[in-house]
C-alpha cells in the first residue's frame, strides 16, 4: 500500500512539499473546443462497453493514460504524468478515487466499508452528486455516482518539458435516469493532471427540449493525520447552513471562526464562497482547493458514527441553488487541487 502524503510526511521528499511560490502555476482549463485544437496527442470516440482491453487500445498513451482494471474488477483509467503524480478514475460513478503526488503519497480518502461491486456508490475519492444534492426528490445524491460512465476522450498535451494526461468521460439519460429524472441531458466530466497538480472540469448541458434544474456537488474525501488536528482555513465571514441543526431546514449562520476545526459531527453548507479553501490536514501540509462556478463549500465529517472517521475530512465543491438550464443550454465548473506547504 502506498504511504499517505497526509500521515507520513516525514518519509515523504523535501520536494513534495516545496514553497507554493516554486510549484508550477495552474494550467487555465480550457474549453472543449479549444482542447480539440491544442491537443497533440488525441483518442475520441464513444466507449460504451466494458472490454478493458478494447477500450486501452483506443484509449491508451503509452506511458500516460492506461484503461485496466481496478477494484471489483471495475475499469478505470489511470493517468501518469511525466511527473510520477498519478490519478485513477473509475467508470463506474466517474468518480475521481486516487490522486498520488510524484513521490506515490496518496491525498484522497476511500472508505474501508466501500464496495466495488456496484451494489452501492464507492464510498471516496471524489465521487459525484448529481442531478440532486443531498436528499430530494429522487435518490439520496442523485444517480450519476451509481452508473457507468462512458470515455468520450483522453490526451496527454505537450508541454515544453512533460505532458498533461487527461480523460474525458460522459454520462447521458437512459431509461433509468428518465424513471425518475424526466429529462435529456450529456453531463461531461474531464480530469487531468498538471504536474502534482488534480484539475477536474464538469460540464452539464441540457439536450432535451424542455428546461430543467439540478443541483450538485463533487464529494471529496481527503485523508487527514486525525480528524482532531484537521482545520478548514478561508471561510471565516461566510454565511453557512448547518445541516447538523436541522438537516431538513438548516438554520443560518455566520461563521466568526478564522479556523473551522473538528469537535464533534459538522454537516455545514458555506454559500457563496469567493473560490479558495484550505484543509489543514494535520501534517504541516494542506490541501489547497482552487474552483469557479462551483459558489459553495460543504464540509463534512460524521464523527463517531464510522469508525473510520479520524482518517478523513470532507471539503465538498457544490452547487445549492438550483441551476436552470434551458434547451441548449449549458453550465460549466471547474476545480484545481493542489498539495501545499503551510
Amino acid at each position: 500500500m502506498a504511504t499517505s502524503v497526509l500521515g507520513q510526511r516525514s518519509c515523504t521528499p523535501a520536494s513534495l512539499f516545496a514553497p507554493k511560490s516554486s510549484r508550477q502555476s495552474a494550467r487555465t482549463v480550457r474549453s472543449l473546443a479549444q482542447w480539440q485544437a491544442r491537443r497533440a496527442l488525441r483518442c475520441v470516440a464513444t466507449a460504451a462497453g466494458t472490454d478493458v482491453g478494447a477500450l486501452q487500445q483506443k484509449f491508451g498513451i503509452p506511458e500516460h493514460v492506461e484503461v485496466t482494471t481496478g477494484q471489483g474488477g471495475l475499469p478505470i483509467v489511470r493517468l501518469t504524468h511525466s511527473c510520477g503524480a498519478s490519478a485513477e478514475v473509475y467508470l463506474f460513478g466517474g468518480a475521481v478515487i486516487s490522486w498520488k503526488m510524484a513521490s506515490g503519497d496518496e491525498v484522497l480518502y476511500t472508505r474501508p466499508d466501500a464496495k466495488f461491486d456496484k451494489s452501492k456508490p464507492i464510498s471516496g475519492g471524489i465521487p459525484h452528486c448529481f442531478p440532486q444534492f443531498g436528499p430530494g426528490a429522487i435518490q439520496q445524491h442523485g444517480f450519476a455516482r451509481n452508473l457507468d460512465w462512458e470515455i468520450a476522450s483522453t490526451s496527454a498535451d505537450l508541454q515544453p518539458d512533460e505532458r498533461d494526461p487527461q480523460v474525458e468521460i460522459m454520462l447521458t439519460e437512459n431509461d433509468y435516469t428518465l424513471a425518475m429524472w424526466p429529462h435529456k441531458f450529456q453531463a461531461v466530466f474531464s480530469v487531468h493532471l498538471h504536474g502534482e497538480e488534480l484539475h477536474t472540469d464538469f460540464r452539464v448541458i441540457n439536450t432535451g427540449d424542455s428546461a430543467f434544474d439540478f443541483t450538485a456537488a463533487l464529494h471529496s474525501y481527503y485523508e487527514v493525520l486525525d480528524i482532531a488536528k484537521a482545520r478548514v482555513l478561508g471561510l471565516d465571514g461566510l454565511t453557512y447552513l448547518d445541516k447538523t441543526k436541522d438537516a431538513n431546514n438548516p438554520p443560518s449562520q455566520t461563521e466568526e471562526r478564522k479556523v473551522v476545526d473538528f469537535t464533534g459531527p459538522v454537516d455545514s453548507v458555506y454559500l457563496d464562497t469567493p473560490g479558495y479553501v484550505e484543509l489543514d490536514v494535520g501534517t504541516g501540509a494542506a490541501v489547497a482547493v482552487t474552483s469557479s462556478e462551483w459558489s459553495d463549500v460543504v464540509v463534512w465529517t460524521p464523527w463517531t458514527d464510522m469508525d473510520c472517521y479520524k482518517s478523513f475530512a470532507c471539503v465538498e465543491n457544490a452547487k445549492y441553488k438550483p441551476v436552470l438550464l434551458q434547451p441548449g443550454q449549458d453550465w460549466r465548473a471547474q476545480t484545481t487541487h493542489a498539495v501545499k506547504d503551510l
